[in-house]
């Protein structure tokens, strides 16, 4: 009886352990834009002025994946300032819908 709850516990463990290991990093592409507007922009003007625009309102840069149709939030705000309205390269892992990104980069 010992042994089958050694064996039990041990199952839960190295599960546990496998669950709370970082998940693998990935790329993902789509274009800068802002919380407010996601996946499609209404100001005139062109992605890169809405995008800054609703950034000074208050809203948070994102990652507007329109291939997918998918919005993913980005844990690095200073990083997707740099690019604003532009088509980038976003490498991290995903936590629900938000990318702990590692680097954002311009999409070749």
């Amino acid at each position: 009886m010992k042994r089958i709850t050694h064996l039990g516990l041990a199952v839960l463990l190295t599960a546990g352990i496998a669950c709370a290991a970082p998940k693998a990093s990935q790329t993902f592409t789509g274009k800068i834009s802002d919380s407010m507007c996601g996946l499609k922009h209404m100001m005139p003007g062109g992605d890169k002025t809405c995008t800054q625009s609703c950034i000074k309102e208050g809203s948070k840069y994102v990652l507007a994946d329109e291939a997918h149709n998918k919005v993913y939030q980005l844990s690095d705000q200073k990083a997707a300032a740099q690019y604003p309205g532009e088509a980038v390269k976003v490498t991290g892992s995903l936590k629900g819908d938000t990318i702990q990104v590692s680097s954002i980069e311009p999409a070749k």
